[in-house]
């Protein structure tokens, strides 16, 4: 979807209509969401920090997220997807791919069907898409960035190599800033560069990732379309208006996301066993690199990170909460700190659990009364006594697997 978030608030309030819509970094300390192709003009982009967007974009109209709003929408673009395709992989609210190779019959070409998609999601949510149309999934979803915005890309499967041949190689999957300042050491700047090199070359270069970097280059990705993926991690996070170090905020935060997470994983009947503290420092030292070229750096704040696993998984937020709070107390962070979040992997479904002979008899379950009061009730109806005392910019993630 094209600015999904903002391209939402659009739609459903016409005055803001080709105006600069940014959505998130709608305080101090937040972060960009989504911003408009009008906001893009002048440099604001997803993961920006809110500061940074308002300097490049003063007169940005900010707007706080909706997430459970986008989420319907997306539901219902994903009822769309359903009449061309049943091999559909969600990436996210905004993103999937389909496998519409058992399709094709249905609606002839591959162009007919990406075309009559497109006119369906724009007839029922009034909302443009790009499509990206290729025989793997990277260079579909390279031909859809580059279509952006209410693109139709296709790249046949002898075009493929002449298509990514003059792409930076930060277009690839898994090449960040540090691996691409690496590959541009040793001469390879473009995607075609790789394709040439040598795989003896790559290996003594980059060891056995090189040949695995230079197949990519030449489009040979042979994922396939998985229609159901387990998701690999469960987390909630927050960044503070303002840097805190009080152990009575700390705890009140750590508590807010342990009742997040656990009813999150208690929805999709999962529980976990390692569970990771997320630190970020409050002071930065020195300038980040940013993600593309012709981007602008941006401060860097060291992060931290401490896991502990557990001896049997578990989806109880107590548990969660007291882990959490034995790792701050590990980390003995002495600086104040901007951002706190919590996440559980290693995880189960519940049919996969392990019950331990010699445990102690469990509590009764307190989270499932905790879920059914909040579901009739509403989140406000009850809650623990702890509670985060500042405003935050929470942030859920539920990561699935790597794409």
């Amino acid at each position: 979807m094209d600015a999904f978030y903002a391209s939402i608030e659009q739609r459903d309030r016409p005055e803001l209509r080709g105006q600069p819509v940014i959505v998130g970094a709608n305080s101090e300390r937040g972060v960009v969401a989504a911003a408009s192709y009008e906001a893009r003009q002048f440099g604001v982009r997803s993961a920006m920090p809110g500061f940074r967007a308002k300097e490049l974009c003063p007169h940005g109209i900010f707007l706080p997220a909706r997430m459970a709003h986008y989420a319907s929408v997306s539901a219902e673009i994903h009822e769309v997807f359903l009449d061309f395709t049943s091999e559909i992989e969600p990436i996210a609210l905004d993103e999937a791919f389909l496998d519409i190779s058992g399709s094709l019959r249905l609606f002839g070409t591959p162009r007919e069907l990406a075309v009559r998609l497109k006119a369906s999601v724009l007839q029922r949510t009034q909302l443009n898409v790009s499509v990206g149309l290729s025989n793997s999934k990277l260079v579909a979803k390279i031909a859809c960035t580059l279509g952006k915005p209410n693109g139709l890309q296709i790249v046949p499967p002898e075009a493929v190599l002449s298509f990514l041949e003059p792409l930076p190689v930060r277009r690839l999957w898994g090449v960040g800033p540090v691996l691409g300042e690496r590959l541009a050491e040793l001469g390879f700047r473009t995607l075609g560069d790789l394709q040439r090199a040598s795989k003896d070359h790559l290996e003594a270069a980059l060891g056995p990732r090189g040949p695995e970097i230079a197949a990519l280059a030449r489009g040979q990705d042979r994922r396939a379309v998985e229609t159901d993926r387990a998701p690999k991690s469960f987390g909630e996070e927050n960044t503070f208006e303002r840097d805190i170090s009080a152990r009575d905020i700390v705890t009140a935060a750590l508590t807010a996301h342990a009742e997040a997470v656990a009813a999150r994983m208690r929805a999709e009947h999962y529980s976990g066993r390692t569970v990771t503290l997320k630190i970020k420092i409050g002071t930065a030292r020195d300038r980040r690199r940013s993600r593309l070229p012709g981007e602008n750096s941006e401060p860097n704040y060291p992060l931290l990170s401490r896991s502990r696993t557990l001896k049997q998984a578990t989806d109880d937020a107590s548990v969660l909460r007291e882990t959490a709070i034995t790792l701050w107390d590990e980390a003995a962070v002495r600086e104040p700190v901007r951002l706190l979040g919590i996440s559980v992997s290693n995880l189960e479904t519940r049919r996969q659990e392990q019950l331990d002979l010699f445990a102690p008899r469990p509590k009764p379950a307190l989270g499932p009364t905790l879920d059914a009061i909040h579901a009739r009730f509403g989140k406000s109806a009850i809650t623990r006594a702890v509670d985060a005392p500042l405003k935050v910019t929470p942030t859920s993630r539920r990561k699935r697997g790597d794409s």
